[in-house]
């Protein structure tokens, strides 16, 4: 007799109420038996029947079968690829409802993760653009597309080049992007006109599967100021065919195009920060502006991809680090200067660091460029640059900037901040879970005296949070 599988999960599962949104387009939902569900593609409000899918340490992941219930916080989706592209996975649901989930979120990251208490909770910042509000989207070229449900079994073929986003969870599966609602300037023209030269000059796109083809990736990066950098990347250098490429798209898009680079990408993975950017028309760099500040980009500069509310995330840290020109600044994780050139003009002295050389390479350009003469910056892993020495000879810092990756800041980082123990930090953050795990350990010696959350993308479960902490004896 068979043994019966340990653990099996049910066929299906009814009556299950959504109560929040989720990561990854999934929704938290409660069984009448009050245990949690993650459910995708429904939104909190909805009272559904599921199917479970997977199991993953004793917590299931279902699908809807049966609406019972539909949310009356639900919207129609503005975009025809909704469900099946990647991205926006939350435009079905109502920007206040989603607003009001991210501040949860960030509420229980710092209760669950952190214990973390905090004097004042202000109030989450939403953003005036919810469409078209990106400034940099990167795009994937194949030689077949992806074919939705209702294509599958028909006559219709996948045999067509495409230029768009790869279906969630799927890396050798392309789907055509006929209009992104995410960026703004003339990014569908080019990705959309650029898949149509490359078709009629013959160009190869490349194949996912046997890695052979050309076309292989594309980045657009636009500004507020009207300019626009265009980046293709090659699976090959075969310059003849590039540059042939190259010049017709200048020919037919040149008015568009801002500075133009190529790169050759022969790796298995799509990232392209490590690779040699060619210049091959235009300056080198596209010029975006903050409030008073201009910053030059570059291909490979880091900088917040939602420009209007990035000069809201630097006002608030701004705000919350109280500067009166006294200061002595430390901002960690600088990246391009952006923050730190930001608060430039309200402090004595500013110092970046930041662990990608061309980075602060581009760092200095702008303060030379905004004639910025009170800052310094140094390129190097944090950890291993802010020591009591770099102190010293810098001088402690009054305030102390952070805004670290999503892996939050290295242990031997908090343990140093505890070590120089200034007397204000302003921590500033795209992931509250780590965000909290540090504040918690930053709790020896510091209180969180305000926080407030910001949502730079809409549609997303991503949230940026910024915290003021000051020492306790203050």
């Amino acid at each position: 007799m068979a043994r019966r599988r340990k653990n099996r999960m049910p066929e299906r599962i009814d009556n299950v109420t959504i109560t929040s949104l989720a990561d990854k387009g999934f929704c938290v939902g409660k069984t009448p038996e009050g245990m949690t569900v993650f459910v995708e593609d429904v939104a909190p409000g909805d009272v559904v029947d599921v199917r479970p899918f997977r199991k993953k340490k004793k917590v299931l992941f279902t699908a809807p079968l049966r609406f019972i219930e539909r949310s009356t916080e639900r919207v129609e989706p503005f975009c025809q690829h909704f469900g099946v592209c990647g991205g926006c996975k939350w435009q079905h649901f109502a920007y206040t409802g989603q607003l009001r989930e991210k501040e949860r979120m960030v509420h229980d990251a710092f209760q669950r993760i952190g214990k973390v208490e905090v004097d004042e909770w202000q109030p989450i910042l939403g953003s005036k653009q919810i469409q078209y509000y990106r400034n940099k989207l990167e795009f994937g070229c194949a030689n077949r597309r992806w074919l939705p449900t209702e294509e599958v079994g028909t006559d219709i073929s996948n045999e067509e080049p495409v230029i768009g986003f790869h279906k969630a969870g799927a890396y050798d599966k392309l789907i055509q992007i006929e209009h992104c609602h995410l960026q703004h300037g003339p990014s569908n023209e080019l990705r959309n006109g650029l898949r149509a030269l490359a078709t009629e000059l013959g160009i190869e796109f490349f194949d996912m599967r046997e890695r052979t083809g050309l076309l292989r990736q594309m980045m657009v990066r636009t500004t507020t100021t009207g300019e626009c950098m265009l980046v293709i990347a090659f699976y090959s250098d075969e310059r003849e065919t590039i540059n042939r490429f190259l010049d017709a798209a200048l020919a037919r898009f040149g008015e568009e195009i801002t500075s133009l680079f190529y790169c050759i990408n022969p790796k298995i993975n799509e990232y392209l920060m490590d690779l040699e950017m060619v210049p091959y028309a235009g300056p080198a760099y596209v010029t975006e502006r903050l409030g008073h500040v201009s910053f030059r980009i570059g291909p490979k500069s880091f900088f917040q991809t939602n420009t209007a509310q990035a000069e809201n995330l630097y006002a608030i840290t701004r705000e919350f680090a109280g500067l009166t020109g006294e200061e002595n600044v430390y901002d960690l994780y600088t990246g391009i200067g952006s923050i730190a050139l930001y608060v430039a003009g309200m402090c004595r002295q500013v110092v970046g660091i930041e662990e990608i050389a061309p980075a602060i390479e581009d760092a200095r350009e702008n303060a030379r460029l905004n004639g910025v003469g009170n800052g310094v910056f140094y390129a190097g892993d944090v950890r291993n640059i802010l020591t009591p020495e770099f102190a010293e000879r810098h001088g402690k810092p009054d305030v102390l900037i952070t805004d670290p990756p999503r892996a939050g800041m290295h242990p031997k980082v908090v343990e140093m901040l505890l070590q120089l123990a200034p007397p204000k930090i302003v921590y500033v953050s795209c992931n509250p879970a780590t965000q909290a795990r540090d504040l918690a350990a930053l709790g020896e010696k510091y209180v969180v005296r305000r926080a407030r959350p910001v949502d730079m993308f809409p549609h997303t479960s991503h949230i940026e949070n910024v915290v003021m902490l000051t020492l306790r004896n203050l």
